[in-house]
């Protein structure tokens, strides 16, 4: 078919916003949103991450009242990461088995604020646990290695499911670990607790803040690039994602979001499952910026990269500009 000037005139159904609102091919709302969350030690505590404005560590009474809030604004999900204080960190990273520890206490409180009313996502990898701020344990060279660490990741896993976890979110990169963790979790029954898997997570110049927020930014030896992909490389992630379906994962992410669009789409399009972004830190200070700048408005901004996301193909972001976002389209 061959359509052409004049009958055909694209701007028609542009000219009104009624009609914008009818042949909208993409619909963003708060139920696609997954809200990042900063806990810490403390009573009462509201404490601000200075590299990321509006973005707060808050004890685990504070993230309870958090995961209210998110319920009341539609947000199906809230994602938890520990500030570790630095006396309960060490080389092997062995907070991160603790059964009370920040992230065990926080899953429980906000079970017990919300029922089963949220879901809760808990990343699992050791870098807020150890001295060195690696994700695994790391040799006498200071190489990340691999199946020592799974095994340990197996152990952390299962500690948040017990505690009450929905979805488990190995951040790590290592090789054969959701196939470990999925094994595990069945063995434990815990059949119904979900896997999303980093499964393509970069090598990323955006994931300053986000290490200041767990507190890792100061301790971090070397870099990851051992383990983290190459921002060059999208048959390997393409690889990445086949393997980690292949192991158990119910669903995928791609870290960081908005420079990584060409790879969402194309995960989507050859494994057809739920493709999910994270929205890192660094994108958001971006924002956050930008607009302080004067050089455009915030919401304009946000709403727009979101959408982007979802063109893309993703089933939903990881922002920690959800709040705002469901505020937004919540009216």
């Amino acid at each position: 078919m061959t359509r052409s000037y004049p009958n055909t005139r694209l701007r028609r159904t542009r000219a009104s916003a009624w009609s914008r609102a009818m042949h909208r091919e993409t619909v963003l709302t708060s139920a696609d949103l997954i809200w990042p969350l900063f806990v810490t030690e403390g009573q009462g505590v509201e404490d601000p991450v200075a590299s990321l404005p509006g973005v707060s560590r808050w004890s685990v009474d504070g993230i309870a009242a958090r995961a209210k809030e998110a319920v009341e604004l539609g947000i199906p999900c809230i994602a938890l990461f520990p500030h570790t204080p630095a006396s309960l960190r060490s080389e092997k990273g062995d907070e991160a088995l603790n059964p009370d520890n920040l992230m065990c206490r926080a899953i429980r409180a906000i079970r017990d604020a919300c029922g089963d009313d949220i879901g809760i996502l808990t990343d699992v990898a050791l870098d807020p646990y150890t001295t060195h701020g690696q994700d695994g344990l790391v040799d006498q060279g200071g190489y990340v290695v691999n199946d020592d660490t799974v095994a340990v990741l197996v152990d952390q896993a299962l500690n948040q499911a017990e505690a009450g976890a929905d979805i488990i979110a190995p951040s790590d990169m290592m090789d054969g670990r959701v196939k470990a963790i999925r094994m595990a979790l069945e063995m434990g029954g815990y059949a119904n607790v979900q896997i999303m898997s980093y499964s393509a997570k970069f090598a990323s110049a955006f994931y300053g803040p986000f290490r200041d927020a767990v507190g890792s930014s100061g301790v971090l030896k070397g870099d990851k690039k051992t383990y983290q992909m190459d921002p060059a490389n999208a048959l390997e992630a393409l690889a990445e994602v086949e393997l980690d379906l292949a192991e158990g994962a119910d669903s995928v992410m791609v870290k960081p979001g908005l420079a990584y669009l060409d790879l969402i789409w194309r995960v989507k399009d050859r494994f057809e499952v739920p493709v999910f972004a994270y929205q890192v830190s660094g994108e958001y200070a971006l924002i956050e910026a930008g607009a302080a700048a004067g050089l455009a408005d915030r919401d304009v901004l946000l709403m727009e990269k979101l959408v982007a996301f979802k063109r893309a193909g993703c089933s939903g972001v990881l922002t920690y500009h959800a709040p705002v976002a469901a505020r937004i389209l919540n009216g």
